[in-house]
């Protein structure tokens, strides 16, 4: 989706100048700790008339001049980016959660929940649950993931959040603009009941690396941004809203008021789209959802991560006759107990969410990169240039005003050239790609290690104390251990032969402490050599299976596959959400039992015998397709 994002803002770091300000009149105001308000709807509907009428000048000047090149790129419309989703390549917190969450006490919109005695299931339009308590694996119940008399046409549900009994399906409507919550009620026999289904008014959030939804609590948790234009309808007419579904829909009531949406003393370019970056809260204790949000005014680009108590919204945009690299940055800090907002002016773009860590020793930590739009679709799989590590007391945050100082940032080395993860474990922060890797304890000042681990980083995760490495080199796929101490060094070795990852997303990996350097570790793969191999399609397109490692002081050892048979099933009568965007394979430990999540399958293995001879074995599996009644009569394998 590219466009191109131009602000005539505050140069950061060393390219700070300053204008006058469309967006705060009070340009003159002593700094303060908290960024602005505006003071009533009056007040910003005339910051966003000022704006839309320069932007008008503006482009009758250009036509005038007949200079088409420098019109500002539109915003994707809902048909044009549901299009290009679907023609791209298909990609509770607590100690028993079976999600890899960023941060401990924040759980993350998933496809597989865990709730008592049952793993709840997101896949192609509809929750299942799976008995799993004591030593059961019994299918359960299947319905629909939207509410009843919806077309669930043009809509994606892609994540899913489990607090108490209660079941959260996030998803997005191009049909019906915006951000879809559904809520069912689980009983303590596996049964699913719709309970409501709220819109949020919104953009789409997709991002290929990221998820919209956030759990902390009994507080549901999503960033969303709304673009607004200079063109079409009015600004205002595209505020948040929220309202329960019902037949035939009532009218979105505004949950954003003038009074909580802040900005700096930053310009609005107009020549370019702005965003309202929007948090909403919302209390799944009460009856009836209520929310609540804030925002802040910005330029598109954006990259977004959720601290325990803040979401941290980066913005970008290019600036207005500058070569690239050069770009306009700034960071908002969004507290989630309703407090005002505040901000920093910065140079360069993060990765993804990954590349941010609130630490305790209060500081903000993020890797940048030179150039970059942000995370919005696959925008990370785009950042290139130099690396810089920001490092930052939280205290410097204040108005949006003041730039992070020249002795915050510190230069890193950067992979040649292609994508970039990065992660921090710890002390640590590691980052890594096609040409290698590096390890740096981000709050010293000793220099970072070079780590040559022979194959391209594809993926970064944490092992306790510890991390691994996961990519590719040549057709085989390499797991390589890191031990953090006191330096940072490579350590054991696997190499999965003739093998790829079969799921890139942060969830698809999976690790469970046994010990302080001991524990088990699970990753969906897929066998591209299979692919030219007679027999059943569903080896022919690359069969995914799980594989299982034992880690030991940093040694790996295979325990094997857990591998899908259900390659076979071809209709399941899917209405909506019929890509897994989000994945569909996932490596699941419960307690001393082991699973892995394979389409429709789960199958759970068994850990047979000790030392050097353990191996893991298929015990038993089941399918949770939906009937042949659904399918409208079409057998499979499993009914």
């Amino acid at each position: 989706m590219p466009m191109r994002f131009l602000k005539g803002l505050c140069v950061l770091a060393a390219l700070a100048l300053c204008a006058g300000s469309l967006a705060d009149p009070g340009a003159d105001v002593p700094a303060t700790g908290s960024l602005h308000a505006y003071g009533s709807e009056a007040e910003l509907q005339a910051a966003l008339e000022r704006w839309r009428a320069s932007a008008q000048q503006q482009r009758v000047r250009r036509a005038a001049q007949d200079s088409p090149a420098l019109n500002a790129a539109p915003a994707m419309a809902p048909a044009t980016a549901q299009a290009a989703k679907a023609a791209a390549p298909a990609a509770d917190a607590s100690a028993e959660s079976i999600t890899n969450v960023q941060t401990a006490g924040v759980d993350e919109g998933g496809i597989v929940k865990r709730a008592g005695e049952h793993l709840v299931i997101l896949r192609r339009g509809r929750l299942f649950t799976v008995r799993v308590g004591g030593d059961s694996l019994q299918r359960g119940a299947m319905v629909d993931a939207y509410a009843g008399g919806t077309d669930p046409q043009g809509a994606w549900y892609d994540e899913l959040l489990i607090s108490g009994s209660t079941v959260v399906v996030v998803g997005y409507s191009y049909a019906r603009g915006g951000t879809e919550v559904g809520l069912f009620e689980l009983s303590t026999e596996g049964a699913l009941a719709h309970r409501a289904t709220y819109h949020l008014r919104s953009f789409d959030y997709y991002s290929s690396r990221n998820y919209a939804s956030r759990l902390i609590g009994r507080k549901l948790v999503f960033y969303a941004p709304t673009l607004l234009q200079s063109w079409g309808a009015h600004p205002l007419q595209m505020m948040p809203g929220l309202r329960r579904w019902s037949d035939p829909p009532s009218e979105f009531e505004r949950i954003l008021p003038a009074t909580r949406i802040y900005r700096s003393d930053d310009d609005f370019d107009p020549g370019s789209p702005l965003a309202l970056h929007t948090v909403t809260s919302c209390d799944l204790g009460d009856a009836a959802m209520s929310c609540a949000s804030s925002a802040v005014l910005g330029p598109p680009g954006r990259v977004f991560y959720v601290s325990a108590g803040s979401v941290y919204v980066w913005t970008n945009a290019a600036r207005r006759g500058a070569p690239e690299p050069a770009r306009l940055s700034a960071v908002f800090r969004i507290p989630l107990d309703g407090a005002a907002p505040s901000a920093l002016k910065t140079a360069g773009v993060p990765v993804d969410p990954l590349s941010f860590l609130e630490d305790g020793q209060g500081h903000l930590n993020v890797l940048l990169r030179e150039s970059g739009a942000g995370e919005g679709m696959w925008g990370a799989e785009r950042s290139h240039g130099r690396l810089a590590l920001l490092r930052v007391p939280l205290a410097a945050f204040g108005d949006g005003r003041d730039a992070a100082q020249h002795e915050h940032y510190r230069r890193l080395p950067a992979p040649a050239a292609g994508v970039l993860h990065n992660r921090f474990v710890g002390d640590w922060l590691l980052w890594g790609g096609a040409s290698g890797a590096w390890a740096l304890r981000y709050a010293a000042a000793a220099p970072e290690v070079a780590l040559h681990p022979g194959h391209v980083v594809e993926r970064i995760e944490a092992m306790g104390e510890h991390a691994v490495l996961v990519g590719s080199a040549g057709r085989d796929l390499s797991f390589s251990a890191v031990r953090l101490g006191r330096s940072a060094a490579l350590a054991g070795r696997h190499v999965q032969t003739d093998a790829r990852q079969g799921e890139t997303r942060t969830h698809g990996f999976f690790f469970r402490a046994t010990g302080a350097e001991h524990g088990l570790l699970g990753l969906p793969v897929a066998r591209p050599a299979l692919e030219r191999l007679p027999g059943p399609a569903h080896r022919r397109a690359g069969a995914v299976s799980v594989v299982f490692l034992r880690q030991a002081a940093l040694d790996f050892r295979l325990l094997g596959e857990l591998e899908s048979r259900d390659g076979a099933v071809r209709d399941d009568a899917c209405k909506a959400s019929c890509v897994d965007w989000y994945g569909n394979a996932r490596p699941i430990f419960l307690g001393a039992r082991v699973f892995a999540l394979l389409g429709y399958e789960l199958v759970e293995g068994s850990l047979l015998g000790r030392g050097a001879s353990e191996r893991i074995a298929e015990r038993r599996r089941i399918s949770f397709a939906p009937p042949a009644a659904v399918r409208g009569g079409r057998p499979t394998p499993f009914d």
